[in-house]
């Protein structure tokens, strides 16, 4: 495939999306890198500012499957999963598999942090090794398969914090903002009227050729060495417990349990690769880089209590730290 084709393709895709969904354009953006980079992402946001319509929309321009799982605290693994069901046939009694939702192309995990960690935890086996065991026997899942997953950020009670290790396998945290004055004009005018807008398929339902090209091409993107060194110190940077002493900001020591995976800095990298692609280019610049830095690293670094007690965000610590390493 061709950059000029990717770009093309993916102009499509927002254009589209954006039919539906009004403002939002780095978040559409980004969940079609992380798609494209074979990531997760977690969106996080108030209720009503059309996330759950986000996730349905990106399916249907992509001309993929689309699965919801709305997540309670009563919620059982093989709700997710499936489970083995005795059926009957030519006098003959056999367990056969009932897929659950998890095996669509496309899966919004709905609140996902309202179910209880016995549950969470059934995703993590689809998110990372894109499959499910039940019973001892493995089954694979779809491909392509990303998870969308939705939490509310006002909503305590009630809810279990999902675990740094199901956190670490989002690919991007990003942040769903209440729309301004004009968004909300549109939203009113797209929603209350006669007439409202509908997203049009982008790929054929049988896309799944063009979409395993878009992601091979995305990985094929060149990083200069410079560039790919910068990344690798940032992420050295938000290690509040270096050997040396070296690296690590004052912010990050102060207020940082533990800092980023080296998924994060994979995340960085893909990520940066996709939005250089988006723009038509086959070389990955410090921009790029700049514009994924916050939803790769956001839900990767560990706030200790004095943080909390502060009110200090992981976001002014990932600003604290580019601000602090030089990009040469």
């Amino acid at each position: 495939m061709e950059p000029e084709k990717f770009q093309l393709v993916f102009k499509r895709l927002e254009a589209e999306v954006r039919k539906v969904i009004v403002g939002h354009d780095d978040v559409i953006r980004q969940v079609l890198i992380a798609f494209f980079a074979g990531g997760h992402v977690l969106l996080e946001g108030v209720p009503g500012l059309g996330k759950t319509l986000l996730v349905k929309s990106l399916s249907h321009v992509l001309g993929v499957s689309f699965k919801r799982i709305q997540f309670t605290p009563d919620l059982m693994p093989s709700d997710i999963v499936g489970t083995e069901v005795l059926t009957e046939a030519s006098g003959r009694r056999e367990f056969q598999f009932k897929k659950g939702p998890i095996f669509a192309h496309v899966v919004l995990a709905d609140e996902i942090n309202r179910a209880t960690p016995k549950t969470q935890s059934a995703v993590l086996e689809a998110m990372e090794e894109k499959q499910v065991t039940v019973f001892g026997e493995s089954h694979a899942l779809a491909s392509p398969f990303i998870v969308l997953a939705t939490q509310n950020p006002i909503e305590l009670e009630g809810t279990y914090p999902l675990p740094e290790a199901q956190l670490d396998r989002f690919f991007f945290k990003l942040m769903v903002a209440p729309p301004s004055p004009v968004e909300l004009r549109e939203i009113l005018k797209r929603t209350t009227g006669a007439e409202t807008g509908d997203a049009g398929k982008v790929l054929p339902d049988d896309g799944g050729k063009l979409i395993g090209q878009m992601q091979q091409l995305l990985r094929q993107v060149l990083i200069a060495p410079p560039i790919e060194d910068y990344v690798v110190r940032i992420v050295y940077a938000t290690q509040p417990n270096l050997m040396n002493g070296n690296g690590a900001t004052s912010p990050v020591k102060q207020y940082l349990r533990f800092g980023s995976s080296p998924r994060g800095a994979q995340a960085v990298i893909l990520g940066a690769k996709g939005n250089a692609l988006a723009d038509g280019r086959i070389h990955v610049s410090y921009e790029d880089v700049a514009k994924v830095i916050y939803p790769a690293l956001r839900h990767r670094i560990i706030l200790n209590f004095q943080a909390e007690a502060e009110n200090v965000s992981t976001d002014e610590i990932v600003a604290e730290v580019v601000k602090q390493v030089p990009r040469a």
